[in-house]
Order: structure tokens, then C-alpha cells, then sequence
């Protein structure tokens, strides 16, 4: 009777070892699995705190168009690729303001008005121009992420940044 009683105990005790030593392995394996998340997770972080956070389609303050902006030869430039109104009179509306009479017949839509913008670090693009295609007119710019990346500011200015107006464009996710 007592070599039976030592056998379950022996045996509990190896049960109660194989369980422990399963804990340990499971809880190394779950450290593994989140250290390397944690990698993952601060390497997307750093991505997405540098330049190349701006890239995408914002829809402007007003809400009548989405700007994409992209990345071409180390400057960034915007285009409208979505308008509200898209038509006049039944047709595709056109940069009518233009001050150069050659481009007035040259659709709205597709038209370039950021242009040629600096990452200057910090979240913040400078140096860039904005075109008003419903003035006509061509404006300073500096561009600055705000909000986690959802908004952007665009200070668009003539002379110094001081005198100028900001709008906030909101992105866009699909």
C-alpha cells in the first residue's frame, strides 16, 4: 500500500515539475512574442515620425477638395483629386484665374498647387508654394503635421510667416 501511495505521489511531483517547466517555457515564449512587437511597433513609430508621414490625401478646411500629396525627388508637391463641385455649367471646371492666359483652359482637377516642399524636420515641411486656383494666386507655404497625423496646417503667407492665414486640412483614410 505504500509503494502505491509513493508511486501517485511520485508521480503528482513529476506532473507538478512538468507543469512548472511548461509555465516558464510559455511565459519566455509570450516575452519573446512581445519584445518583438515592441520592436515592430517602435520601428513603424520612427517611420512614421519622419517625412514621409505627409503622404497621402487630405480633404481641405472647407471640405471642396482632397489634396494627395506625394513625394518626387526629395520635395513634396499636392494635387487636387477630388472636388465637391467638379463641373460648371455642365463641364469639367478649369483654371479660369490663372494669371498666365495659357493655362486657363487647364482642368481644375489634376492641378498641382502644392509645390516643391522641404522636410525641415520636427513634423514641419517649408519653403513650398500654394496655389488659390479660385484667386488665382500663388502664396508662400510652410506645412506642419499636427494631431497624431491627422491634421495638417497650411500657412499659406506673402512676405513672412506672421502675415498670413492657416487652414486645417484633415486626413483622408480609406
Amino acid at each position: 500500500m505504500l509503494a502505491q501511495q509513493d508511486f501517485f505521489l511520485l508521480c503528482f511531483f513529476y506532473y507538478i515539475d512538468f507543469i512548472n517547466q511548461l509555465y516558464r517555457l510559455m511565459n519566455r515564449l509570450f516575452m519573446g512574442v512581445m519584445l518583438l512587437m515592441s520592436v515592430v511597433v517602435a520601428s513603424f513609430t520612427f517611420y512614421l515620425d519622419g517625412e514621409e508621414q505627409i503622404v497621402g490625401e487630405w480633404l481641405t478646411g472647407n471640405k471642396k477638395a482632397r489634396i494627395k500629396i506625394f513625394k518626387k525627388n526629395d520635395l513634396y508637391y499636392g494635387s487636387i483629386v477630388w472636388m465637391l463641385e467638379p463641373l460648371l455649367d455642365g463641364k469639367p471646371k478649369t483654371d479660369i484665374h490663372n494669371p498666365d492666359e495659357s493655362k486657363r483652359n487647364q482642368p481644375v482637377m489634376g492641378l498641382i498647387l502644392l509645390t516643391a516642399f522641404k522636410y525641415a524636420g520636427n513634423n514641419e515641411w517649408e519653403d513650398g508654394h500654394i496655389y488659390d486656383p479660385e484667386e488665382g494666386k500663388t502664396y508662400s507655404c510652410n506645412l506642419a503635421l499636427k494631431d497624431n497625423g491627422t491634421t495638417l496646417h497650411v500657412r499659406g503667407y506673402i512676405g513672412i510667416s506672421l502675415i498670413g492665414r492657416t487652414d486645417v486640412w484633415t486626413r483622408v483614410n480609406k
